[in-house]
């Protein structure tokens, strides 16, 4: 197995600015002659667009104009260069966000991350993100093919048949959220089975420092990426764990929140991304992620600029067990109980795992009398507490983060 995925990840400064002078002005052109951009991209020169620069001078785009194009034209609001039948899968996110996704080789660009694991030929790859109408199961098995590794299409809950499928198959290697290997550890000792996994993959999530420790102490590499259901890879960690590296398929900026200006390497900012895919070619899309420009290269030899990982969210979208719980969904908790004067969803950690605490102004019932509409409608079940009207802070949080990220 070769060090490196191509040679793209080692390319000169100068190279690679060279290939995007190139590649930059063509995908603002495919832009433009889409429906969805009418008007956003109106005497933008595409020919002109050669550079980061240039780029930051168009205008951002934002999951909420995608909705709104979405709503107009379904299911992609002309923001493709072909029909849905003309993909391989339609998915579906929160919101619901339609997302188009292809099969060819490498096509969200996550074999990349995987060959920096160490996933190659001879793996087979237990890969526990969900294949239910989200894109995450499809994108993790197109980078599994795209290195040659075997997938168990294992997706989410039913721990006791995973580790058992984990030892009966010999699993070398697992994809998915990083709280859910533990699980399924765990669940491998009490039943008394070895595994065999020794490289994991996740993403969906924060990897906590001691999560991976002990993954480390179980003799298991654990590398982690930063990738949307929209975008695909954006970056992600080597072996160097030193930063996360920028995937050469894409161009990331970090703009001051709720605007497009950069801002200075170093400081924190809301992550946007423009991708160079030809297929679902997205223009300065605002991921509403926090994260930072680090100066240098990474040790491991790849050249890219690197980006210090999730910081956050620009906005209260938190994301919580692998899901994103976002500031609306609160808003529709509130809405379905008359007796619900406020809410506060609580985002924390209890050992190696995500919590989420639901703390609800009313004036009386009992917390078993909102865990139906807890779960319907934040999509995840979780610990609800009754408090005393008013006494929840009136900072304007309807979502809240205690989780130590250091």
């Amino acid at each position: 197995m070769t060090q490196y995925f191509d040679e793209l990840e080692t390319r000169s400064s100068a190279a690679r600015a060279e290939a995007l002078a190139r590649a930059l002005p063509e995908q603002i052109a495919r832009a433009q002659a889409l429906p969805g951009y009418a008007g956003a991209l109106d005497g933008v020169e595409a020919a002109r667009v050669t550079d980061a620069g240039a780029l930051a001078t168009l205008p951002v785009l934002r999951k909420s104009d995608l909705g709104r194009a979405q709503g107009a034209a379904a299911p992609f609001g002309g923001l493709t260069g072909r029909p849905a039948h003309g993909f391989a899968h339609v998915f579906q996110s929160p919101g619901p966000i339609y997302e188009p996704g292809g099969d060819s080789h490498d096509w969200w660009r996550v074999g990349r991350f995987l060959h920096a694991c160490g996933v190659g030929p001879g793996d087979i790859v237990q890969n526990c993100f969900s294949y239910h109408l989200v894109p995450a199961g499809m994108i993790f098995e197109n980078g599994a093919r795209a290195v040659g590794a075997a997938v168990l299409p294992a997706g989410t809950g039913q721990t006791e048949l995973q580790a058992r499928a984990a030892h009966d198959v010999g699993v070398t290697a697992y994809a998915g959220t990083p709280d859910y290997l533990k699980v399924i550890l765990d669940k491998a000792d009490e039943m008394g089975l070895a595994l065999n996994i020794t490289k994991a993959a996740v993403g969906g999530g924060a990897l906590f420092p001691s999560l991976r420790a002990e993954y480390a102490e179980r003799g298991i590499a654990c590398l982690q990426c930063y990738a949307t259901a929209d975008l695909g890879n954006i970056a992600y960690e080597s072996a160097a764990q030193d930063g996360m590296i920028v995937d050469e398929g894409v161009i990331v900026e970090i703009v001051r929140p709720g605007t497009g200006d950069p801002v200075p390497h170093g400081e924190v900012g809301e992550v946007v991304v423009t991708t160079l895919n030809p297929d679902y070619p997205l223009i300065r899309f605002a991921t509403g992620d926090l994260s930072a420009v680090m100066e240098g290269t990474s040790p491991c030899g790849r050249t890219n600029m690197r980006i210090k990982g999730w910081m956050g969210r620009a906005d209260q979208t938190t994301k919580i067990k692998g899901m994103f719980v976002r500031p609306e969904q609160v808003a529709a908790l509130v809405a379905r109980h008359d007796g619900i004067g406020r809410a506060r969803v609580i985002a924390s950690r209890e050992g190696e795992a995500d919590v989420m605490t639901v703390r609800i102004e009313a004036t009386g019932g009992e917390a078993d009398h909102y865990a139906g509409a807890v779960s319907e409608v934040l999509k995840l079940k979780g610990r609800i507490e009754i408090v005393p009207p008013g006494s929840l802070p009136n900072d304007g949080k309807v979502i809240e983060d205690l989780r130590n990220y250091e």
